[in-house]
This record gives C-alpha cells, structure tokens and sequence, in this order.
C-alpha cells in the first residue's frame, strides 16, 4: 500500500510513499514511549537548547520548507516562509518561558508544605492537517515536547513529506532518536494507534466530522483530548467603523492561505447604511489578489490543496446562489491545470444557505447585511462554529465590550484580523472544538496537574 502526493497547481504527482505495515507502527509506538521515560528526566535548560536548534534550523532553511509547501499543498512560498519564521518564533518562546510556566506553585493549607506540580503525560499523539503543514505541528510539538512529553504525528495524506521534514528538524537539532516519530498511515489506522496503551493523549486539528471521531476513540479509552475544528469566523462591520481599513484587513483575512484557514475570515456581517460602500472596497480588494503559480514570488493567491476541495467550494457557492445570494465577483470554475478558484464575492447571504450555515475554505467571503449593532451580534452568534471574530468600529472601548462580553467564540479581535500567538491561548468552543493551544493554557494541556500534600 502506498500514498501520493500531488502538486495543486499542476496535477503532477510529487512523491509516492509507502505506508507503515502495523508491526512498524507498533514498534514505533513502543521506542517512542521508551523515549519519552528518558526524555522526562531531562533537565529543562537542555531541552530548550535543542528547541532553539530546531528554530535556528527553520531559519536557515526557510526556503527549502516553502518550496515543500508550496508544491505539497499549494501555498505561495512568501506565505510559507513566512509559516517557517513562525514556527521558529514558536520554539523560540517555549524554549524560554517552559520553566517559568510549569514552575511548582505553593498552596497555603493546614499541611507543613503543599504545592502543585506539573509532570508529563507521556506520548501525545498528533493528527494534523495540511493547510499549516508546519505551523500546526510545531505549535503542539513545542510545548509539548519542553514540558516533557513525547510526540507521534499522523499528517494529512498530501504533505507527508512535510512531515517527514518536521520529524529530520527535531532529530538534527538533537532531540533524542525517537521522541518525535511521523506515521506514514492512513486514517483507518488511527484509532489502532489511540488504543495502543503507550498513547497518552490525542490533539487534532481538523474538521468537525474527524473531531467527532478522535473524541469517540480516544473517550472509550478515557484518553485526554485537545480538538480544534472548524470555524465560520464572523467579521461585524459596525456603522462607525473605518470602512476601507476594515474592508482591506477583512480581504487580507479571507484570502490568507487562499482561505484555507480555520479562524479566516468567513462571514462579513454588515450593518446596512455601510453595506454598500463596504461591498465595493471588498470586491476592490479581493480583485486585487493576484492567483497563479505558488512559486512565483509575486503570487499571493495559490491554488485550493486539492480538486476535490475545489469541486466542494464551487458546490457551496452555486447552493448559495440558487437560495438567493448575489455574485459580486468571482464564483466561476476556472478551467486547465490545478486546483484554482477566484477570489469570489457573494452578499445577500441568509441562514439556510451553504455561505452562511457552513465551513467555506477557499477565498470566498459571503456578505450578510443587518439592519443594526444588535442583529449583527445575533447573526455572528447564530452559528454552530465558535472559534474567532472580528469587530470594527471607530468606537474602540464600545467594540471592546462587544468582543469581550457578546461574541460567543474562542478569541474576539477589535479591528484586526484573527490571527494565532504563542504568547495568546487559541482554541474554539462549539463545533469548534475544545481544549486551548499556544501560551501556558496551551502548555498545561498535556501535563499532570499534581497536588502535593507535606505533613
């Protein structure tokens, strides 16, 4: 049995790779695990010496890892240097805050001392996508691995040599042999690996459907999870707000990794006596993006990873358009080489329509006009999904609030784009997903919270 990759942009296949027959996974599991009893006992100042090895390491190949990306999943290699830099910040941060963040904390009781201690779970297993090929590894590896514990990775079938690269990063940057091991297998063989009993706790990133999945498995062997799923980000457009300010950053959003992206912006909830003036500078700056080859260093627009995603896309749009939406640029199936789609604008988006109820991951915005501040709120709430938002308004403080107190997601940005920090918790709620990734939430997600009790 093997897997294929191809490349997006011309159909051709990149690498074809055998996958690991059950006996190699096992015994992959097994030293993994035997590393981890090692790895645990390792001083923190060393592992964060290796962590920096691996963020000096991303840097000075930063061009190689794009071109993978790009002709792996199609994501232009400014953009992908660009992931590189941040998976370097990533390491670098855990590197010099783990110790702080997982320091024992005393606890005043009736004991002579007592306090709470973090220890490593052991192996966590990993099932990352391909949209972030780096960027989603590292952001779990980091600290997963400063705090002590070991990594599996079972990657999206087309960016196994992304993969294959991230696992050659951490063993030339001296992590011990086995302590992050890639998977080469197929989705069916993952719940074989949750049950093994060397596995400790699972992270997805992932659609909603493929969350369901890894909590069932991973429940039934009351097995710790972290989920982040899919998000239909709603961007509220306030009457006061800075409309060419919000309209570039809200196409900048949904055109990021040609919007494949769980927090891009998807929903633009307007306020109607803005609406007009909002739609023409988004379709001006959507127009603006320039699709083609990811190679090209002047490209800002890739094509979607894979046909098939494309062929979902265009479905989503056309089932919009028939209950009632309006195409204001874009929307058209380009023909020839690749997974292509233009930048497309619709409005006129209603609950009940694909544009609105669903995931669109490709570079389409879908306009939903509101009467007022109030129904703009109800529409970004009335959603299955809940992991980020946007607010613009010239009222910071008021907009604030709205962020703070209304929007029911898992991060809330005030005239900004939603975008991902080590330094800030990240993660979603609703079909969205739970648990927290990045900053020490993130970190204290795959540790043993141990009370300690001296009498």
């Amino acid at each position: 049995m093997t897997i294929s990759t191809v490349n997006p942009a011309t159909d051709e296949t990149v690498h074809t790779y055998p996958l690991m027959e059950a006996p190699k996974v096992r015994a992959a599991v097994q030293a993994t695990h035997a590393a981890f009893l090692r790895w645990r006992r390792v001083p923190m100042s060393d592992r964060a010496s290796h962590l920096r090895g691996a963020a000096k390491l991303l840097r000075e190949r930063a061009a190689e890892f794009a071109r993978l990306m790009a002709v792996e999943m199609g994501k232009p290699v400014t953009a992908g240097r660009a992931e590189v830099e941040k998976c370097a910040w990533v390491c670098d941060y855990f590197a010099d805050r783990t110790e702080e963040f997982l320091r024992p904390e005393p606890v005043a009781t009736d004991a002579t001392r007592s306090f709470v201690t973090f220890q490593p779970l052991g192996v966590v297993l990993a099932v990352m996508p391909w949209n972030f090929p780096f960027w989603q590894v590292f952001r779990f590896a980091a600290p997963a691995l400063m705090a002590g514990n070991a990594a599996l990775l079972k990657h999206a079938s087309n960016t196994v040599g992304c993969a294959l690269a991230i696992e050659e990063i951490f063993k030339a940057a001296g992590f011990p042999a086995d302590l992050f091991r890639t998977l080469v297998i197929d989705s069916s063989r993952v719940r074989t690996v949750i049950a093994n009993r060397h596995v400790a706790a699972v992270t997805l990133t992932g659609s909603v459907e493929a969350g369901r999945a890894i909590a069932q498995t991973a429940g039934r062997q009351l097995k710790k999870t972290v989920l982040e799923l899919g998000g239909s980000d709603a961007y509220l457009v306030l009457e006061d707000a800075d409309l060419a300010q919000a309209a570039a950053t809200c196409a900048t959003s949904r055109l990021i990794n040609s919007g494949q992206s769980c927090i891009a912006a998807k929903r633009f909830i307007v306020v109607e006596p803005v609406r007009a003036e909002f739609e023409r500078l988004l379709v001006d700056a959507m127009r603006a993006a320039k699709m083609g080859d990811p190679l090209d260093e002047t490209t800002t627009l890739g094509p979607l990873a894979r046909r098939d995603l494309r062929d979902d896309l265009h479905a989503q749009v056309e089932g919009s358009l028939r209950k009632g939406a309006r195409c204001l640029l874009g929307g058209t199936m380009p023909e020839g080489k690749g997974a292509f789609y233009p930048p497309t604008v619709l409005t006129e988006v209603r609950k009940g329509m694909p544009a609105f109820d669903e995931e669109l991951f490709g570079p389409v915005a879908a306009i939903v006009p509101v009467r007022d501040e109030a129904a703009a709120i109800a529409a970004a709430n009335d959603s299955a999904f809940g992991l980020g938002a946007a607010v613009f308004t010239g009222n910071v403080e008021h907009g604030t609030r709205i962020a703070a107190e209304e929007i029911a997601a898992g991060s809330c940005f005030v005239n900004e784009l939603v975008k991902s920090d080590p330094r800030l918790p990240f993660g979603g709620i609703k079909h969205s997903g739970y648990g927290r990734e990045l900053s020490h939430y993130g970190l204290k997600e795959f540790v043993n919270v141990k009370t300690i009790f001296v009498k």
